[in-house]
């Protein structure tokens, strides 16, 4: 693949993300794509030759770089407490600067199951917990979370950063209610959602 190729599959890649991300699988379109690139459909063709194989693509980019942000889960050099408050704070940053992909990836993933079924089965989920499990022992005994209660700990984890974004226009309406703005209260979120996700297991 010549430099050339490779700025022409980026350019229709960074239109791709746009575009799907705000109009989803059904909504969208190859034109809007081309147009978005800047080039004509016949040559979005030639590089992505259907509309399925762009989105599986752009899905499994996108899936992959809101995964990464569990990798400091997984560095022994912090405490159980630390990679709460890192992963929330990170976590959350990145959704300010994404704040539809919760709701683009949640779209998708109820459309199509199949998709996040094939992307999962990619990563060792046992050897995370196992991993998780080894490095933190005496502190999961601590706060009494058992193996069969990790699941329930790190998607509850998720969820404080997740659901004000998936549910945006929910939360933003309410907050605007009693007079508080949706931004500042992300601010807040960063250290509020950690705090409160390490008091409860404090008292668990």
């Amino acid at each position: 693949m010549t430099e050339n190729d490779k700025q022409t599959e980026e350019r229709i890649f960074e239109a791709a993300t746009e575009v799907f991300i705000e109009k989803g699988m059904d909504g969208a379109r190859m034109q809007d794509i081309a147009d978005k690139a800047g080039m004509n459909k016949s040559l979005l063709h030639y590089y992505y030759r259907t509309k399925d194989r762009l989105f599986n693509a752009v899905f499994e980019k996108t899936a992959a770089e809101v995964f990464k942000k569990f990798a400091p889960v997984f560095d022994e050099n912090l405490s159980l407490e630390e990679k709460i408050r890192f992963f929330l704070r990170e976590h959350i940053a990145f959704l300010q600067k994404n704040p539809r992909l919760p709701s683009f990836l949640l779209n998708e993933i109820n459309r199509n199951p199949a998709i996040v079924r094939k992307y999962i089965q990619k990563i060792d989920v046992n050897n995370l917990w196992t991993t998780l499990e080894t490095q933190h022992k005496g502190e999961l005994e601590k706060y009494n979370i058992t193996r069969e209660d990790i699941p329930q700990f790190m998607t509850s984890v998720v969820g404080m950063s997740v659901f004000p974004f998936a549910a945006r226009v929910l939360v933003s309406n309410i907050l605007e209610r009693i007079g508080c703005d949706f931004d500042e209260y992300i601010e807040k979120r960063k250290t509020y959602s950690a705090d409160f996700v390490i008091n409860a297991i404090k008292k668990h």
